[in-house]
C-alpha cells in the first residue's frame, strides 16, 4: 500500500514525486483523448475509441506489472501503455493517423486503428529477443473479449516454465515462472461465452493471470442492467472465489477514482498471484467514460442528466487531484501548472506526428505533379491532365490513394503517346513500395518459413511391410518429437490420460508428464487460446481440437487472432502454433463434415495442411516445429487404423509444404484430390483403366501454401482435362482449388474440356454407411464422372452410361 511504502520506504518528497508523476501520466493521456477525439471530428482521423475515465485505475496496474509481464488487453489501455513507457504522445496519434511507418507507429504501422497496442517480441530477422527485459504487450485485437482465450496461454506459460524443466532458452522467456498474464476488459464484454471460458479455465489450471475489469455501468450505449445479472460481474462470480484446498479465483473489487486503495490493490493481486499462481480478478467499478463509447457518436444520448453530473463529479482524474490537494501533495495552482504542461505537450506531440505523417506524402505529391507536368506538355489532352495536377497542388493533406487515383487516370490520358512509358513505371513502382505498407507480413517473411524446410524422405527397412496402424506412426513421431523438443507440449480433450480418442499419443502422458501432454475441458476456444498465448511466449504447443468439425467453435479465435497476428504487428510478433485436429470421413452430421472452403477463406495466415495418411502427417508436424509460422494439421479420421510402413527415421522425416504429389502419371484426365477422399480417387482410377481411362492423380497435400511449384499445370498440360474431387460442399474448397490452377496457374492456356469439380451434396453428411454414401463423393461417382468427361470427347469409344 502507499501509506506503507510512505512510511517504510519512501521519503514524503519521493511518494509526492511518484504520485505527481502519475498524475502527469494521467493528465496527458487524458489531453490525447480530447485532442484525439477533436482531430476525427475534423477529418485527419477515421475513427477514435480512447481511454478516458480509465486512467487512474490503469496507473496502478502499470506499478505491478514487472518486466517479462505480458498484457492481453483492449482498446483502452493507452494510460496503461504510457505509464510503462511503451506508448509516447506522438506514437498516440501517429496510430490515430494510421502512420505505416513501424518507427513512427509501432503499434502496427496503421494497419489497426488507434488504441490496438502491441510491444516487439521479435528482432529484425525474426528471431526472440530477451522478454524477460521487457515490458510485454500481446497484440490487441477488436472482437469483444477476443483477448481472453489468448491471455489464458500467456498465463500457463508461467505454469510451464516453473515446472517443467529442460527448456531451450528458458531464460529468455520466463524467470522461473514468476511472470503475471493482465487482462483487461470492459464490463459489457464480459457478457461474452470467451470471457467466461477463460475464467473458468484459468480457474481449474491455476496460472498466474489477473483480470480487470473496467466498469463504466455501459456496453456503448446499453446499461449494465441488460447487459449482467445482477449488474454486477464479481458478484455473479463469487462462485469462483477460491477457497481452503480448492482451486479457484480471488476476486477484489476496488473503486476506480480510489488512487490509493487502487494502487495497494494492485499490489496485493501481483503478490498472490506472481507467487501462488492463484487467476485474480478486480472488478474496478464506478468508472466513467466522459467522451462516450467512441468518436462516432455522443453519451449524452443515452446517459441521463444524473449519471452524467455522477460522472463528472466521480471522474477518476478530478478525484485524484482532490485528494492530493487534501493531503498536501501539490495545490491547485502546482495541479493547473502540470495540466498546462501537458496541454502543451499533447499539442506538439500531436503536430509532430502530423507532419511525421504528412509529409513523406506531400513529397510523393509534388513528385507526381512534377511529373504529370512532364507528361502534359507533349500530350493532346494537356488541359485535362493539367486539371488533375491542379486539383493535386490544392490539396493540402493529401492521400497516398489520391496522388495514385490522379496517375491511374492520366495513364488512361496518355496511353499512346510519348509519356506513358515514364508514368507506367512510376505508378508500378509507387504501387508497388506502397503496397507492402499494408499486405507484408501475413505469413513469415523470415528465413524460418516453411519453405526453407528441406524435404526429408521416410527411411524404411528393405523388408518393410504395411503392416503398421497409421496411429502408430504419430505416437512414435510424437514421441521423438517431446524427446528432441522440450519446449513442445501437447494438450486437448482425451488427449492425456487415453491418448487421444484414436490412440496417436498412447503412452506419452505417462512418459512425459500432465503438463506436457495434458487433458482439458470441453472448450475449444481456450484451447486455442491456450496455444497462442503459449506460444507468443516462445513455447512450441500443439493444440488439439478432437474433430474437424469443432473447430467452429475456435474459429474465431483462429480468423482473428492468430491468423493476422503477424499481419497486424507487421512481423514483431509471432505464435508458431500447431493446430491438430482430425476430419473429413465418419458417421454422421457432426462428425463427418469437411467446412474447408470457410477454414480456409477463414483463416488467412496460418497454413492448412491436409496430410493423406499418418507418416504425411508426421512429417508436416516435424516440418513445422523448423519455422516459426502458424499451421492446422487435419488427419484423416478414418486412417489411423490402416496400414502403413513403418519408418525408421522418427522425428527426421519431413513432408514438404506447398509441394503437391503425383501418386499415379496418367495421360487421359487430371484428378485433384486431397486427404480421405485420394482413397477412393485411386481405385476409381483403377476401374476406370479397365475402360481404357488413364487419369493421373495428384495429391496437393497442404491448400495454404498451394502448389508452390505450379506441377498442377505441368500435368494438365499433358491430360489437358482437370476434374477436382472434394468432399466439402459445392463451391467450397473446390471453388478455391479451381481458382488456383485455372486463374493463378493459367492452366486455361491447356484445357480442351470444362474444368469440372465433384463435390459432396450441400447438405450436411447423414448418418450411417448409407448416409456417407449419398452425401459425399462415392467411388461410383468418381467412375462416373470421369467416365462422362471422356463421353463427350468421344462418345464412339465411350458411349453413354445413361
Amino acid at each position: 500500500m502507499i501509506k506503507e511504502k510512505t512510511n517504510s520506504t519512501l521519503t514524503f518528497e519521493d511518494f509526492k514525486t511518484e504520485v505527481l508523476n502519475d498524475y502527469r501520466t494521467a493528465i496527458v493521456s487524458r489531453e490525447c483523448s480530447l485532442l484525439g477525439r477533436k482531430e476525427v471530428l475534423t477529418g485527419k482521423a477515421k475513427f477514435g475509441i480512447f481511454g478516458d475515465g480509465k486512467e487512474v485505475p490503469q496507473l496502478a496496474m502499470a506499478k505491478a506489472f514487472k518486466d517479462g509481464d505480458f498484457r492481453s488487453g483492449y482498446y483502452r489501455d493507452q494510460t496503461f501503455m504510457m505509464a510503462i513507457g511503451q506508448l509516447t504522445v506522438q506514437q498516440f496519434f501517429a496510430g490515430l493517423y494510421g502512420h505505416t511507418d513501424i518507427e513512427q507507429e509501432p503499434m502496427s504501422a496503421g494497419r489497426q486503428m488507434g488504441g490496438h497496442f502491441a510491444t516487439h517480441s521479435l528482432n529484425e530477422d525474426g528471431t526472440w529477443k530477451d522478454l524477460t527485459k521487457q515490458k510485454n504487450s500481446s497484440a490487441d485485437i477488436s472482437p469483444t473479449a477476443g483477448q481472453m482465450p489468448r491471455l489464458l496461454g500467456l498465463a500457463q506459460a508461467s505454469k510451464i516454465y516453473r515446472e517443467v524443466s529442460g527448456i531451450k532458452n528458458a531464460s529468455n522467456f520466463s524467470d522461473k515462472g514468476n511472470e503475471i498474464a493482465w487482462g483487461t476488459i470492459g464490463n459489457a464484454s464480459t457478457s461474452e461465452g470467451l470471457f467466461f471460458e477463460t475464467i473458468n479455465a484459468a480457474g481449474v489450471l491455476q496460472v498466474p493471470m489477473i483480470m480487470s475489469v473496467w466498469d463504466d455501468e455501459y456496453g456503448i450505449s446499453v446499461h449494465a442492467r441488460h447487459q449482467t445479472t445482477k449488474e454486477n460481474i464479481s458478484e455473479i462470480l463469487k462462485g469462483y472465489q477460491k477457497e481452503k484446498n480448492t482451486n479457484g479465483f480471488e476476486i477484489l473489487t476496488v473503486k476506480g477514482w480510489d488512487y490509493v486503495d487502487l494502487v495497494a490493490t494492485y499490489e496485493k493481486a501481483a503478490l498472490i498471484s506472481r507467487e501462488n499462481h492463484v487467476p485474480v480478478l478486480i472488478h474496478v467499478n464506478e468508472l466513467t467514460q466522459p467522451q462516450g463509447h467512441s468518436s462516432s457518436g455522443s453519451h449524452e444520448r443515452y446517459k441521463d442528466a444524473a449519471r452524467l453530473a455522477w460522472e463528472k463529479d466521480f471522474d477518476c482524474i478530478r478525484q485524484m487531484k482532490l485528494w492530493m490537494i487534501a493531503i498536501n501533495i501539490a495545490s491547485p495552482e502546482e495541479i493547473e501548472a502540470i495540466d498546462q504542461e501537458a496541454r502543451k505537450e499533447v499539442l506538439e506531440g500531436k503536430k509532430a506526428a502530423w507532419s511525421a505523417f504528412l509529409n513523406p506524402i506531400i513529397d510523393e505529391q509534388k513528385e507526381l505533379v512534377s511529373l504529370l507536368q512532364k507528361v502534359a506538355e507533349t500530350s493532346k489532352n494537356k488541359e485535362t491532365i493539367l486539371k488533375f495536377v491542379s486539383e493535386l497542388n490544392s490539396n493540402k493533406s493529401p492521400l497516398k490513394k489520391e496522388i495514385l487515383v490522379a496517375a491511374r487516370k492520366t495513364l488512361r490520358l496518355v496511353m499512346n503517346e510519348a509519356g506513358k512509358e515514364e508514368l507506367s513505371q512510376w505508378i508500378t513502382s509507387y504501387t508497388k513500395k506502397t503496397q507492402q505498407n499494408f499486405s507484408s507480413n501475413l505469413f513469415s517473411e523470415t528465413e524460418l518459413n516453411v519453405f526453407s524446410v528441406e524435404k526429408v524422405l521416410p527411411v524404411y527397412s528393405e523388408n518393410a511391410k504395411e503392416d503398421t496402424d497409421g496411429r502408430m506412426i504419430l505416437r512414435d513421431n510424437f514421441d521423438a518429437i517431446f524427446t528432441k523438443y522440450p519446449e513442445t507440449l501437447i494438450f486437448g480433450e482425451d488427449a492425456g490420460n487415453i491418448g487421444d480418442v484414436n490412440q496417436g499419443l498412447e503412452g506419452m502422458q505417462e512418459k512425459y508428464g500432465e503438463l506436457r501432454v495434458a487433458d482439458v475441458g470441453i472448450r475449444e476456444a481456450t484451447i486455442l487460446g491456450q496455444g497462442i498465448g503459449m506460444a507468443l511466449r516462445g513455447l512450441r504447443p500443439i493444440a488439439e481440437i478432437q474433430y474437424l468439425d469443432y473447430l467452429l467453435y475456435a474459429i474465431q479465435i483462429m480468423s482473428d487472432d492468430l491468423a493476422t497476428l503477424r499481419y497486424r504487428t507487421v512481423g514483431k510478433q509471432k505464435a508458431p502454433l500447431i493446430i491438430r485436429t482430425r476430419g473429413h470421413r465418419l458417421e454422421g452430421i457432426w462428425h463427418s463434415g469437411s467446412p474447408m472452403g470457410m477454414i480456409i477463406n477463414a483463416i488467412r495466415g496460418i497454413h492448412v495442411l491436409v496430410p493423406r495418411n499418418m507418416t504425411q502427417a508426421a512429417g508436416f508436424y516435424n516440418s513445422l516445429l523448423e519455422c516459426d509460422e502458424p499451421a492446422l494439421v487435419i488427419e484423416c479420421l478414418n486412417g489411423y487404423r490402416l496400414k502403413e510402413k513403418m519408418p525408421l527415421n522418427y522425428g527426421e522425416f519431413k513432408t514438404p509444404i506447398g509441394v503437391v504429389e503425383t501418386l499415379k502419371e496418367g495421360l487421359d484426365i487430371t484428378l485433384v484430390s486431397y486427404g480421405s477422399t485420394l482413397r477412393l480417387v485411386q481405385q476409381a482410377a483403377k476401374e476406370l483403366i479397365e475402360v481404357g481411362i488413364d487419369c493421373e492423380i495428384i495429391d496437393l497435400q497442404s491448400l495454404l501454401p498451394f502448389d508452390i511449384n505450379h506441377d498442377l499445370v505441368k500435368s494438365i498440360a499433358k491430360t489437358n482435362r482437370l476434374l477436382v474431387i472434394d468432399e466439402d460442399v459445392p463451391g467450397g474448397a473446390s471453388a478455391y482449388i479451381l481458382q488456383q490452377i485455372i486463374e493463378h496457374q493459367d492452366a486455361y492456356n491447356y484445357l480442351d474440356s470444362k474444368p469440372q469439380t465433384l463435390t459432396a451434396k450441400a447438405h450436411r453428411p447423414a448418418y450411417g454407411t448409407d448416409g456417407d454414401y449419398f452425401s459425399k463423393p462415392s467411388v461410383e461417382d468418381i467412375f462416373e464422372k470421369v467416365y462422362g468427361m471422356m463421353n463427350e470427347v468421344n462418345p464412339v469409344k465411350y458411349p453413354s452410361l445413361y
